[in-house]
This record gives C-alpha cells, sequence and structure tokens, in this order.
C-alpha cells in the first residue's frame, strides 16, 4: 500500500504564495517527507493528498 505523505505532489504556484501561519515566513518542500517546513517556527505541515494542512495544531516539531 503507498504512503499517502510520499506521494504528495504540491502545486508549485501554491508554494509560492504558501507561508507559515505563526510567523509569516516562507516554507519549503520536503518532498520525501510530504511536509512544508517552517525554520522560523520549527515546525513540518502534512501535505495530505497534494493538500497542504497549515493548521499549528496539525503541524509536528521539528526536531533540533
Amino acid at each position: 500500500m503507498p504512503n499517502p505523505r510520499r506521494s504528495a505532489h504540491v502545486d508549485p504556484k501554491l508554494l509560492e504564495i504558501l507561508v507559515c501561519p505563526v510567523t509569516r515566513q516562507t516554507l519549503e518542500y520536503d518532498r520525501e517527507a510530504g511536509e512544508l517546513i517552517s525554520r522560523a517556527a520549527g515546525l513540518a505541515y502534512p501535505v495530505r493528498e497534494g493538500v497542504p494542512v497549515m493548521l499549528p495544531e496539525e503541524a509536528r516539531q521539528l526536531d533540533g
């Protein structure tokens, strides 16, 4: 069964306009993990079926 997180694809145009809802800083897309990374907030937002879930309560804390 394929991992839905790994198969996530985000439209590049969408990535250009999305910002972290906590810091309003830019995000990096980690295709392998299927997450949008906010280095400023230390959070990783999940991408589910190609849709970024930009809720802080759904994000995971980055290690380190």
